[in-house]
């Protein structure tokens, strides 16, 4: 059975329970299996040797999500070739594309978490209650080590885009 934490996340004030563990800086990084499409899969081997970026957002039509997911498109720019950003929802993969399409939003790998919410559960950020993803940040290096973590405490709070930026150079 799957780790239930309560009391350390909220969703505009009220509790949520997130499910899974609470990864830390040092930890292997789970392996995943998420959606590019409805018929493609990536998985984290897809992204080896690469440092990675991992943004996780609740849904990419909401404020907040749309402002991180924008942000880290523009930072995409100045990391170079040997990084990747990961954008991970529970969004359908059309719903998705569709998103980056309107956003013009074309440096990030989007990927969904909509089919087994696994990514959510082995990433310590299922949301329980609403069956979405919390918002976190984690930047792992090429071997897949997590180098920095960020669990945000408040849904609808944005993470800390300059720490989670210089993590990354860090490893450059």
């Amino acid at each position: 059975m799957a780790q239930h934490r309560t009391g350390i996340a909220t969703f505009k004030g009220n509790p949520i329970t997130l499910i899974g563990p609470e990864l830390k800086v040092g930890d292997q990084a789970p392996d995943f299996k998420l959606n590019r499409n409805l018929l493609e899969e990536a998985s984290l081997n897809d992204f080896s040797g690469k440092i990675k970026l991992i943004s996780v957002v609740p849904s990419l039509d909401t404020g907040t999500c749309d402002a991180q997911t924008r942000r880290f498109n523009t930072e995409a720019a100045d990391l170079g070739e040997r990084v990747v950003i990961l954008t991970v929802s529970v969004d359908l993969p059309f719903a998705q594309a569709r998103w980056c399409g309107a956003a013009g939003v074309d440096r990030v790998v989007t990927l969904s978490d909509y089919k087994a919410r696994s990514f959510g559960e082995a990433y310590g950020v299922l949301i329980d209650e609403l069956q979405l993803d919390m918002r976190a940040i984690f930047v792992l290096d090429e071997n897949d080590r997590i180098a920095y973590v960020e669990y945000l405490k408040e849904m609808s709070e944005h993470p800390d885009y300059e720490q989670a930026i210089s993590a990354v150079k860090a490893l450059l």
